[in-house]
């Protein structure tokens, strides 16, 4: 019997979530590297059932359900598991609280995604996407957490994470989606895919050590973009409201 076309992008799901529980029962036998590495792998089947619902046309309201429950496991339970083994856990209560706001935060940043979901291509995101959050934190512990930063630095470092991570995820700050190429977009928006280029050369050049860096060009790059925005909105108003001034005052 063969598989409905409309259940493959639900595979990809699928096995989207099941890393995330894979990457939860590394953390807890203490080998971080590959519950990093899950979520990682998490990430890329999360690309590809978007990806395979488009090329086969099956996207459909149960498949944006599934993909948020599978988001919640791995890119919220999963790196709040992974944080909370890697240092927090000596924190006692409070490492608790701080380790699970990732997770508390990615499911009310996926909820408020499919209350405002129209249609089912994203434009832009409203707050940092749970992937990214997630794989922000596996790129810093695989490579800089305790390697390059001295342990205290560290630890402070991964605190820091578990706090900001999670506010940028249920904020108002504006991040691009990834889109579709092909030579429309690609002339439409070439910065972005100039911007991607850089960031694969610079993944493969450093071996991967090169991947954290561009997750905080990432997070960064939005919040500096939304200040401008709002800035310059400001000042467009202020502007327009001394242009009509004027004219009240003549009416008057």
């Amino acid at each position: 019997m063969l598989i409905s076309r409309k259940f493959i992008p639900s595979l990809f799901t699928i096995l989207n979530a099941f890393c995330g529980m894979m990457s939860v029962i590394n953390s807890a036998k203490g080998d971080f590297e590959s519950a990093a590495l899950f979520i990682i792998y998490a990430s890329l089947f999360d690309a590809v059932d978007g990806l395979a619902a488009r090329l086969t046309n099956s996207s459909s309201k149960f498949g944006v359900e599934l993909d948020s429950l599978s988001d919640v496991i791995s890119f919220g339970l999963a790196p709040s598991i992974l944080i909370y083994y890697v240092f927090l856990n000596v924190l006692g209560d409070v490492g608790i609280v701080l380790s699970s706001l990732i997770m508390v935060f990615a499911a009310i940043r996926l909820a408020r995604f499919n209350v405002q979901l129209t249609g089912f291509d994203k434009v832009k995101f409203n707050g940092l996407p749970a992937p990214m959050s997630a794989f922000t934190v596996c790129t810093y512990i695989l490579f800089y957490h305790n390697k390059i930063f001295p342990e205290n630095v560290s630890e402070i470092f991964l605190i820091s994470l578990s706090m900001f991570l999670p506010v940028m995820m249920v904020s108002k700050v504006k991040y691009d989606t990834i889109p579709k190429p092909s030579l429309h977009t690609i002339k439409k928006n070439p910065i972005v895919y100039i911007i991607i280029l850089i960031a694969v050369i610079l993944i493969i050049a450093t071996k991967g050590e090169g991947s954290f860096s561009f997750c905080l060009f990432y997070i960064f790059s939005g919040i500096i973009r939304s200040g401008y925005n709002m800035i310059f909105r400001r000042h467009k108003k202020n502007e327009d409201n001394f242009e009509e001034s004027p004219a009240l005052n003549k009416s008057k």
